[in-house]
C-alpha cells in the first residue's frame, strides 16, 4: 500500500479546507516525510476539540479519533503533552465556529 509524506497529506487538507472557506494552520511543523497528524478545532468560544489518527490493530485502518475535548487551554495542553512525546508531530489548527474539520470525508483518514 503507497503511503502519503506527511507534508503532502497535510498541504492537500488545507488545500480541501481553503475550498470550504474554512481557515486552518499550521501551528506545528513535523517530519516531512513520516510525522503524525494532530487536528485541533477551535469553535472561537473559548472551547476546542482535539483529534489524531489512529491505526486499528485488527483492520489496519485508520480513523480519526478524539484525543481532547473542553475549554482550549485544556486542548492546548493535551496538544503541548503530545509534542513532549513527539517532536514530528505535525499541529493543525482550525478556527470555525460551526466546528467543521472535514476529517469524515473520503480521502482524509
Amino acid at each position: 500500500m503507497v503511503r502519503l509524506t506527511a507534508e503532502f497529506w497535510v498541504q492537500a487538507y488545507l488545500a480541501r479546507l481553503r475550498q470550504a472557506d474554512i481557515p486552518a494552520y499550521v501551528m506545528a511543523r513535523g517530519d516531512a516525510t513520516a510525522g503524525a497528524v494532530l487536528v485541533k478545532c477551535s469553535t472561537l468560544d473559548g472551547l476546542a476539540v482535539a483529534f489524531q489518527r489512529r491505526s486499528d490493530p485488527m483492520s489496519g485502518e485508520s480513523r480519526w479519533m478524539e484525543l481532547a475535548q473542553g475549554p482550549e487551554a485544556e486542548v492546548d495542553g493535551a496538544i503541548s503533552r503530545q509534542r513532549g512525546f513527539d517532536p514530528d508531530l505535525w499541529v493543525i489548527e482550525i478556527e470555525d465556529r460551526a466546528g467543521r474539520h472535514l476529517l469524515g470525508e473520503d480521502g482524509l483518514a
